[in-house]
């Protein structure tokens, strides 16, 4: 039997993201902060993945497509700073006494999980500056390059080392196929969801020679995809939070077994 992961240690053994004695709800559960990091990863999700669509710019116009983007990367920011703070409050070492006062730091560069939602974190800053600027900052402008683009392609590099290394966290190699668990689905969905949304930033540069980008359609399509993929990873999080204390052990039994 394999020992629990880090990540899912995160999940349930967090001062924030304890299950209560008893039947857990799967769709109810606001005493866990990793049910809010689900509902509002889900949330920014959904709207990335409506924004870029053209039926949506024809129905509500330019400017409530800013503000959507706008809002969905908020929702990122305000899950991603939930999630580091579910990180920071898990007690890995023997020496790191169980229970204890509520902390918003700790340094920990040897945990992955550390430098992943840190990562993360800042990711989504990145976004909410971009989005910000994408609502007044036209794609024609000289500066939209350095003022919405730059920042957008900081944000998604950021994305993909984050994903990357909750891959890592899962899989325990820097090359392995995802165990067949619903964090392996969790860590995979998502990570192709950061190469989506990478892919989106490079063919979102504006070439100064024409003045558009390098491709408005893929841009929206892998926008979206990557939306998409997140959106799946966040709803996959419900029924991750309200598994029992055994079920890393038993999930992996069964992956073993079916291997």
């Amino acid at each position: 039997m394999a020992a629990p992961s880090r990540r899912w240690r995160r999940k349930h053994q967090s001062r924030l993201s304890r299950i209560r004695p008893g039947r857990e709800r799967l769709l109810w559960a606001p005493h866990r902060a990793s049910w809010w990091i689900s509902i509002l990863f889900a949330i920014g999700s959904l709207c990335f993945v409506v924004a870029p669509w053209r039926i949506y710019l024809d129905a509500v116009g330019g400017r409530a497509v800013g503000v959507t983007f706008f809002i969905g990367s908020i929702f990122f920011t305000s899950a991603a700073l939930l999630q580091w703070l579910e990180s920071v409050n898990t007690d890995y070492e023997s020496h790191e006494a169980a229970g204890g006062s509520f902390r918003a730091f700790v340094w920990r560069p040897r945990g992955i999980d550390w430098w992943s939602s840190g990562i993360q974190l800042i990711g989504t800053l990145f976004f909410n500056i971009t989005t910000f600027r994408g609502m007044t900052v036209t794609i024609d402008s000289g500066t939209y390059n350095h003022l919405v683009w730059q920042p957008d392609a900081l944000g998604s590099i950021c994305f993909l080392i984050s994903g990357y290394l909750a891959y890592v966290e899962v899989t325990r190699r820097l090359l392995a196929r995802p165990p067949r668990t619903v964090e392996g689905s969790i860590v995979a969905i998502n990570l192709l969801g950061c190469i989506l949304f990478g892919i989106s930033a490079v063919t979102g540069f504006v070439l100064p020679k024409t003045g558009v980008e390098v491709s408005q359609a893929l841009t929206n399509a892998t926008t979206s995809l990557g939306a998409v993929c997140f959106l799946i990873g966040s709803l996959l999080l419900l029924p991750e939070g309200v598994k029992g204390a055994d079920q890393p052990e038993a999930e992996a039994s069964q992956s073993e077994s079916g291997a």
